[in-house]
């Protein structure tokens, strides 16, 4: 519920073509403690000043209801924040219709005019908070907690708009699946505080080694996927996955510590490897699993050998294949 202070601070404009009308609004309202009060004469400036100012109530005259509409396709989906003032009782219904969501009568009533101006900003307020909440669970809903990256969930449709802008264009998109060579030994030898601080580290110098167009996730553990939306061939992928494998040997210091990482990354390549978004991520982890098996520290982008291997395993069977699967040693120290 929003505070008194909250209200009080809340941002309103005062709209008439009355400069004594707007010189008492604004008396009125400075009187009861309202501190951020603005005002105009000219109805064409009302839509322009609320989206630059995002105003909690706005108080027209009569000469206002022409830009309810504009406010209104604003305003939408949430809470048209007009409180009409007219001295004809005819008007209040048309101001309603308009949009407004309350009125005032003139002349006058002080405690009728707190009252009123109190209740709606009150409701306005109210939606706003909603409004951020509802924005906060969304974020959280698409990404991971502890990086704040995006998760697979905002990743699959990541890539699918990807997909779609490459097949479009008749351009590439690129995946790189990352995984970090001796995570589990930090977790074991110095806990899963300086892993979660290991893993933040990561995800920082992923996302200042990657472009802003690209997309940098993390699926969980320490796995996470690049997606590079707008390549030409696989050479525009093996750079990148170089500057990556590079930055992430570099060592991390958390506190008294210095601890030594490296990363294996596998690249799939759209359409070359795969059309979707769920043969793409598998080829581009069977590459990966190329990549530790190989030695580690470096990137695969083995793609004809990881398609044959990743499409193998069907997503309705429980467990790979023993063909496709990998060996016992490679799945413990991945």
């Amino acid at each position: 519920m929003p505070s008194r202070q909250d209200i009080l601070n809340a941002k309103i404009l005062v709209v008439d073509d009355s400069p004594d009308n707007i010189e008492l609004m604004e008396e009125i309202l400075r009187e009861e403690g309202y501190s951020d009060v603005s005002s105009t004469m000219l109805p064409e400036q009302v839509c322009p000043l609320h989206r630059e100012h995002n105003y909690d109530l706005q108080m027209p005259g009569l000469n206002g209801f022409q830009v309810m509409k504009g406010l209104k396709e604003i305003e939408q989906g949430g809470y048209l924040p007009v409180l009409a003032l007219t001295a004809q009782p005819s008007f209040k219904i048309a101001a309603l219709e308009a949009g407004a969501r309350d009125f005032i009568s003139k002349p006058f009533d002080l405690l009728e005019v707190h009252k009123r101006i109190h209740n709606m900003l009150e409701v306005r307020l109210l939606y706003k908070e909603l409004a951020q909440y509802s924005r906060a669970q969304q974020e959280l809903a698409l990404h991971d907690a502890l990086t704040g990256l995006p998760n697979r969930r905002l990743l699959e449709d990541r890539i699918e708009t990807a997909l779609q802008h490459a097949n479009r264009n008749h351009h590439k998109a690129a995946v790189m699946y990352l995984d970090l060579d001796g995570f589990k030994a930090i977790n074991d030898t110095y806990g899963h505080a300086y892993g979660d601080e290991i893993l933040k580290m990561v995800s920082q110098r992923l996302l200042s080694n990657s472009r802003k167009e690209d997309t940098v996730a993390r699926l969980g553990g320490d796995e996470f996927i690049v997606l590079l939306a707008d390549v030409h061939s696989l050479a525009d992928a093996q750079g990148p996955a170089a500057k990556l494998v590079e930055a992430l040997s570099e060592p991390f210091f958390i506190n008294d510590l210095t601890l030594q990482l490296s990363t294996s990354i596998g690249i799939s390549l759209y359409p070359d490897d795969a059309e979707n978004v769920v043969d793409l991520i598998s080829i581009a982890d069977y590459a990966l699993y190329e990549a530790k098996r190989a030695g580690k520290n470096r990137y695969c982008a083995n793609g004809s050998a990881a398609r044959q291997a990743a499409l193998a395993v069907k997503p309705s069977m429980p467990v790979p294949s023993p063909a496709a699967a990998p060996s016992p040693e490679l799945a413990q120290h991945r």
